[in-house]
Order: structure tokens, then C-alpha cells, then sequence
């Protein structure tokens, strides 16, 4: 669901016309994916429309929604971070270590939160800074991010029995669980950011042409640099649930999480090409694979075939994002 300036030529195209239009379905494909998949999987099988399953759905996707929205900033200004999930398990070791060294819940989160940051920072600084492509900067960072998570650990989970922790993937206002505010609250400022800020405009700007946006005055260095950093912290705020969703401390590189978050974004219409993208698309893309996944699991598909689903997903949407206004 791509952000468009309004066209009153396409405006006035009669209804029935833009529903034979490709590039309509593009725009809207997370949307209508995640109307198909509720309305398929309700009717399969009705433990899928259930309070409880919704809530757990909703509770299990917030995780997906931090880091695609990470992810989406990246991309927005031409770019990927390809070590996105490696660096949520870096900094989940990060806060499982201080919390076994007696730091406490509160400064074990900082940590983590400054661990994701510190990694995040050191790409867009390669990137910006040293001209190295983003592929491999990311690429190397994944790798890098994965060996300290298992030297820092050893090799082995830690458990972190933090009651605040556990309070807070378990409890909830009414029926919205803590994980689902605090997903939802990242998603609303960084629709702010995006969208009623100075930096949102240079974001796109440099993501739309680096050179242009650099003769208009743009720092795009330091925007490049931001970015990453971003979905460093952001990444660092994902390993926070993480760990309070598992208990413990897993130094497994959770590699799904970046096939998923780069697909939400895909699924939610951020141009690859940068420049162009929202917030509320990738949020439905997050909800759509989450959903996807819920539904096969309720209906016994087998896990092997789950990352198949996913990725005929993201094909399709990649094949529709040819056609995006």
C-alpha cells in the first residue's frame, strides 16, 4: 500500500476500470491478503476467529511489526538490512548476560537496546561513511552479529527469570496485550516521523535519488546513518519480547525474522528502489504472514511447508510491486 501523491485523472477513472488495474491490487495486496487469508482460515477452521487466537496472533505478530518497521526505514531510503534478525538475537544474548550479572531488568533492557543501536550505527557508518554496499555491510554484520551472540552466550540459552518480563508478554489492557501496545505505539510514531517530519521528507528524498537530495542540501549521510540505527534499536526492542516471550536468552540466529520482516515490507508496498513506502502497509504485511502462519499451524500443515507459503507470498508480492504506481 504504497504512499501516492492524488491524481485527479485517476480519481476519475470509473470503479470497475481500476479493478482490472494491476497497479490498484499492488498498492492494496497486504489489505486484500489479509482479508483472503481471515476470511479462508474462518472458514476452515473456526478456531481461527476465536478471542483467544486472535489475541495470541496478535501478541506473536507485534515482534514481526517492531522489526519490519525497522526494516521499512531502510529500505525507504534505498537500502536493507539483511542482519536485522541476527542482530535482535546479538542483543537478546546481550540482555540475557547483564541480566545473569546482576544488572537487573531494567538496565539488562538498556543494554540490549544499546547493543541493536551499536550495531546498527556501525552499518549505516559503512554504509554512509565507507561506501560499502549495503549487501555486504549487512551481510557481514549478520554473520558478525550471529558469532558474538553465540561466543557471548557460549553456545547455550540463559534463562531470565525476570517477573517483569514475564508480566509483561502475559498481561494486557482489556483484551490488547502489552507486546500489541508497544508494537502499535512504534508503529504510530513512526508514521509521525515518516510522514509530519523534516527527516521523514529527507528520507524519501535520498531514498528516491541520493544525488539529487545531496545538491538540494541533504545531509543523505546522516540520514543513511540514522536509518540503520533505527532498526538497530528497533531490533534491540524486538529482543526484548523475545525474550520475555521464551523466558530465556537463545543465541540460534532467528534468520526468519529477516525473510519475514523484508517480506511484510515487500507485502506492505515499500518501493525496493526506495523512496516511496508507509507505515500501515508493512504493519498489514507483519499481520498478513503472521496470520498466514497461524492458519497452517491450526489446520496441522506440517512446518517444513510454512516458509513455502511464505515465500509464493512474497514472490506475488514482489511480481505485483512491478506494476505500483
Amino acid at each position: 500500500m504504497a504512499a501516492v501523491q492524488r491524481d485527479p485523472a485517476v480519481d476519475a477513472v470509473p470503479v470497475t476500470a481500476r479493478l482490472r488495474d494491476v497497479g490498484f491490487w499492488a498498492e492494496w495486496a497486504a489489505a486484500v491478503g489479509l482479508v483472503a487469508i481471515v476470511l479462508v482460515f474462518g472458514v476452515l477452521d473456526a478456531t481461527f476467529l476465536s478471542i483467544g487466537n486472535i489475541e495470541a496472533l496478535l501478541v506473536s505478530a507485534a515482534m514481526l511489526v517492531i522489526l519490519a518497521v525497522g526494516q521499512s526505514f531502510v529500505i525507504a531510503s534505498a537500502g536493507i538490512d539483511l542482519s536485522i534478525a541476527s542482530t535482535m538475537t546479538f542483543a537478546a544474548v546481550v540482555l540475557g548476560w547483564a541480566y545473569a550479572s546482576g544488572w537487573g531488568t531494567a538496565m539488562s533492557c538498556v543494554a540490549a537496546v544499546i547493543a541493536g543501536a551499536a550495531v546498527g550505527c556501525l552499518n549505516g557508518l559503512l554504509v554512509a561513511k565507507a561506501k560499502i554496499t549495503d549487501f555486504v555491510v549487512t551481510l557481514g554484520s549478520l554473520s558478525a552479529a550471529s558469532a558474538g551472540a553465540l561466543i557471548l552466550s557460549g553456545g547455550n540459552p540463559r534463562d531470565v527469570e525476570s517477573m517483569f518480563l514475564l508480566q509483561f508478554t502475559t498481561g494486557s489492557i482489556g483484551p490488547i496485550g502489552y507486546p500489541v501496545i508497544a508494537a502499535a505505539v512504534i508503529a504510530v510514531v513512526a508514521h509521525v516521523v515518516w510522514f509530519r517530519t523534516r527527516f521523514g521528507v529527507h528520507l524519501l528524498a535520498t531514498g528516491g535519488n541520493n544525488e539529487a537530495a545531496r545538491a538540494m542540501g541533504i545531509n543523505t549521510a546522516r540520514v543513511k546513518i540514522a536509518v540503520y540505527t533505527m532498526s538497530g534499536v528497533l531490533a534491540g526492542v524486538a529482543a526484548i519480547l523475545l525474550v520475555s516471550r521464551i523466558g530465556a536468552a537463545e543465541p540460534a540466529a532467528n534468520l526468519n525474522y529477516l525473510l519475514n520482516s523484508v517480506a511484510a515490507v515487500v507485502l506492505g508496498g515499500v518501493s525496493l528502489y526506495g523512496g516511496k513506502g508507509t507505515v500501515l502497509g508493512p504493519v498489514l504485511g507483519a499481520l498478513l504472514l503472521t496470520s498466514l502462519v497461524n492458519g497452517l499451524t491450526l489446520l496441522g500443515v506440517s512446518q517444513f511447508y510454512q516458509p513455502l507459503a511464505v515465500g509464493v507470498i512474497v514472490v506475488a508480492a514482489a511480481f505485483l510491486a512491478r506494476y505500483q504506481r
